[in-house]
């Protein structure tokens, strides 16, 4: 996984004034699409999208700064039709216009080429089990919110807050199936994993996919397939934000097995009364690799 990444930058490097396609590069890389970006965002710290418009921008000062084509020209060889949408590009990076910076040699936001490397240590051996799920449902109340990668999500927060208590014992009631208890579902997310873009929120559990769907509640249908379910326990939800980040930096490079879209689950196991604390299953859905 770690060089597959490294020739999606080098390729990225050679094509910065052009699309192209990285459903293709990871199938030449032996991987998947979404496999790749999400893999990209989770260890680069940012969505590939971004990282691509960062860098095409860097490149484009050096060229806007040194003054030696009109802007036109340096739009169009950076992939961009139009000075305007250039300027625009321009502008999101390095926080002036193209024609500000050529005037006052900046300021100007470098965007430095990325390299990744594995870090072996193996001193925090990851408590994980493979699971074969046959298909199932999620149910339970369901909102759309903006991902947020560090600490709580305020708006997930109030979603559950908003809920009447008696509902998570009705909620927990309705439970027949693994992954037991009441559960965090995230689904539908961004393939670049961006943050503050939009995800489905779901609070609720799950049960077979036969189990009828009360009509006050939402539904996620999730098929059949392979799950890989890590334990953490810890201040919460930091302990459960470094597990996740682990899985990117140190499961997924040791072992064969990639993502596939799918919900993620947190399943609450124990938890302080104030949820300081708490012991989870993080369940991801996974296939060999």
């Amino acid at each position: 996984m770690i060089s597959a990444l490294n020739r999606l930058v080098d390729f990225v490097e050679g094509h910065l004034g052009a699309e192209f396609d990285v459903e293709e590069l990871a199938r030449m890389a032996g991987t998947t699409e979404y496999h790749l970006r999400r893999m990209f965002s989770s260890l680069a710290g940012m969505p590939l999208s971004d990282y691509v418009r960062r860098r095409r921008m860097t490149v484009a000062a050096g060229d806007v700064v040194r003054g030696q084509d009109d802007l036109l020209t340096i739009a169009v060889r950076h992939g961009y039709g139009s000075t305007e949408a250039f300027g625009r590009a321009f502008r999101a990076v390095h926080g002036v216009g193209p024609g500000d910076a050529r005037r006052d040699g900046g300021p100007l936001r470098t965007q430095p080429r990325i390299r990744f490397r594995l870090t072996v240590e193996g001193s925090n051996p990851m408590d994980t089990r493979i699971v074969d799920r046959p298909a199932f449902r999620l149910i339970g109340h369901a909102a759309r919110v903006p991902l947020i990668y560090l600490g709580a999500n305020p708006h997930i927060e109030r979603h559950i807050a908003a809920l009447p208590q008696e509902e998570h014992p009705r909620l927990k009631a309705l439970a027949n199936t693994e992954p037991g208890g009441l559960l965090q579902v995230c689904d539908d997310i961004d393939s670049d994993r961006a943050e503050g873009s939009e995800l489905t929120y779901l609070h609720g559990v799950a049960v077979t996919g036969d189990t009828p769907v009360p009509d006050d509640l939402d539904a996620i249908e999730v098929p059949e397939g392979r799950w890989a379910v890590f334990r953490t326990a810890g201040p919460y939800p930091q302990a459960l934000q470094e597990t996740w980040a682990a899985t990117a930096s140190e499961w997924f490079p040791a072992n064969p097995w990639r993502l596939r879209p799918g919900p993620e689950i947190v399943a609450f196991l124990d938890r302080a009364a104030d949820f300081s604390t708490a012991t989870c299953e993080l369940w991801v859905p996974v296939e060999p690799a």
